[in-house]
């Protein structure tokens, strides 16, 4: 029986580093809102709704799409040629960091909570802005879901002559 190849210890050192820069990030937005002057509010629950929707479209774009390959790129080894018409598989690269980095970026509901902080960070620093990128994030959700659903009932018409 061929014995399966080891795999790699996973790479705790930069699984800590990037969480320690996650909480680093959200105390870090902290102090400068506070020191800014603004204090936290509580969110509406349409708000909520909001920030998951456009948190839905930047962790899809961030980890699927290809205008986010440019950031997927240096962590992530790819098989198939799209432009052969292939479908293209990404895979976590190399050791340690990137290794790390590349998981993250690959995963829709790990990248989601990054967009989700990030989000909520703009909001906290620059308000106006913050709320412009989550409103057109969260349309560009809104219109995916449109367009998938106007898509299935094309399809289901087509089936039904």
């Amino acid at each position: 029986m061929p014995s399966r190849p080891a795999q790699a210890q996973p790479p705790y050192g930069a699984y800590a580093a990037i969480l320690g820069t996650f909480a680093g990030a959200l105390a870090g937005t902290t102090a400068l809102e506070r020191a800014l002057g603004r204090g936290a509010r509580p969110a509406t629950p349409f708000e909520l709704v909001l920030l998951s929707a456009a948190t839905f479209k930047a962790a899809r774009a961030i980890s699927r799409e290809r205008v986010g390959s440019v950031l997927r790129e240096p962590f992530v080894e790819t098989d198939g040629d799209p432009a052969e018409g292939e479908d293209v598989e990404e895979r976590p690269a190399g050791e340690g960091l990137q290794r790390a980095v590349g998981e993250l970026v690959t995963c829709s509901r790990c990248a989601g909570t990054w967009a989700a902080a990030g989000l909520l960070a703009t909001q906290a620093v620059a308000p106006r802005f913050g709320r412009l990128l989550t409103w057109t994030l969260a349309a560009g959700a809104a219109n995916d879901f449109l367009q998938a659903g106007f898509a299935a009932l094309c399809a289901r018409a087509d089936r039904e002559d």
